[in-house]
């Protein structure tokens, strides 16, 4: 390992990692292939990353403005030319090596409360590379002596090279404002019908919350199909820009803007919410 980045390896699958920033993943590859966009060499902007956590919420708070348990709550953006925080604290901060080995590793973060997730926790991020690709998982431990809203996701930039189509099932998509915040929920064909697989190439941007999701998408490679599989993760964030050569089908526990729409249960003193994705031969 370096401080740039640990190389996991199984079969003819490889992750690298990050191991100490945002506990980003840098690439992803099967028998040479890209399967997550790869970082460049000396990037280490997140949103060049192949993959980061989603914690302790998911995509957008509106305003960054919420009351939970009788309790205003205020946070910053925290990105730049955001003007809503988005995709929690984790991706942000410090992270360290808990256990390594040559197919696996785990890595942790420790947030204390403050102006930007008024709660402390600890996030556990756990990669387990095999023959058939890759399980990550997600734990998230409220440390805090009050109960928490907690959502949880993963946010994967794949690779447009070599694939034909994407397809997955959900039962509805939330519609979005300019701000790609949520504002009406309708059905799951609003936007294209991805059931039987549809292509990427299309003139409009997709960016919005799929609800009820299968919990399976697949992706149709020209090289062999790829799976996307998650648990604990009934919403699908997909994102899919004109013209460029990546998309994301992100795994996650609740929808944008939760806290204020359809909250999260509370995460207990002491609890922990899991959820996994799974990236592996269909």
């Amino acid at each position: 390992m370096s401080d740039r980045g640990m190389i996991l390896a199984a079969g003819d699958w490889r992750l690298s990692l990050d191991p100490h920033r945002g506990g980003m993943v840098r690439a992803l590859s099967r028998r040479g292939k890209d399967i997550l966009r790869p970082m460049s060499e000396g990037a280490d902007a997140l949103f060049d990353s192949a993959c980061f956590p989603l914690a302790p919420y998911a995509n957008r708070i509106a305003d960054g403005r919420f009351v939970w348990e009788g309790t205003a709550h205020a946070i910053a953006p925290n990105a730049p030319d955001q003007k809503h925080p988005l995709h929690g604290t984790a991706w942000l901060g410090e992270w360290s090596v808990e256990t390594q080995g040559a197919d696996f590793a785990t890595l942790i973060h420790h947030h204390a409360a403050g102006a930007d997730w008024a709660w402390a926790f600890t996030l556990r991020q756990h990669f387990q590379l095999g023959t058939d690709g890759l399980e990550a998982r997600l734990e998230l431990t409220n440390t805090d002596s009050t109960a928490m809203p907690a959502g949880l996701g993963f946010h994967p930039w794949f690779t447009r090279e070599g694939v034909t189509g994407v397809a997955f099932t959900a039962k509805a998509v939330w519609l979005a404002d300019a701000d790609m915040l949520p504002t009406v929920r309708a059905t799951a064909d609003s936007l294209g019908d991805w059931s039987q697989g549809a292509g990427l190439e299309r003139p409009d941007l997709v960016d919005h919350c799929y609800v009820g999701w299968s919990g399976l998408l697949r992706i149709q490679r020209g090289d062999g199909d790829v799976l996307v599989e998650g648990d604990g993760t009934p919403f699908l964030h997909f994102y899919v820009p004109p013209e460029r050569d990546f998309f994301c089908a992100e795994p996650q526990s609740t929808m944008p803007d939760a806290v204020n729409r359809e909250a999260p249960a509370p995460l207990a003193p002491g609890e922990t919410l899991t959820v996994t994705m799974r990236i592996r031969n269909a």
